[in-house]
């Protein structure tokens, strides 16, 4: 088993900035593909950045603005937030994919507000 353990979420003024975190609790799992989804009130889960040992990936209404990072050496992945906008509130999941296994955090509030 793997706990994905997420930090940083809050409440933000538009404009403004976050950092989230995600540790996993194994060391394998420093080269699994990981990132963020996200979730608003009404919708589906929708991705919001992936990075794996070749590729990052970025949804359009994100990019220019978020950035995803990561820190093997403590299993961590980031997701810096900048200009923040209402359109952006939703409560943000951690995703690791490891061994072809989805695994997810227990999720995160981002809120925007106007």
């Amino acid at each position: 088993q793997v706990q994905l353990v997420e930090s940083g979420g809050g409440l933000v003024q538009g404009g403004g900035s976050l950092r989230l975190s995600c540790a996993a609790s194994r060391s394998d799992f420093s080269r699994a593909t990981m990132g963020w989804y996200r979730q608003a009130p009404g919708k589906q889960r929708e991705l919001v950045a992936t990075m794996s040992s070749s590729s990052t990936n970025y949804a359009d209404s994100v990019k220019g603005r978020f950035t995803v990072s990561r820190d093997n050496a403590k299993n961590t992945v980031y997701l810096q937030m900048n200009s923040l906008k209402p359109e952006d509130t939703a409560v943000y999941f951690c995703y690791a994919r490891k061994y072809g296994l989805d695994y997810w955090g227990q999720g995160t509030q981002v809120t925007v507000s106007s």
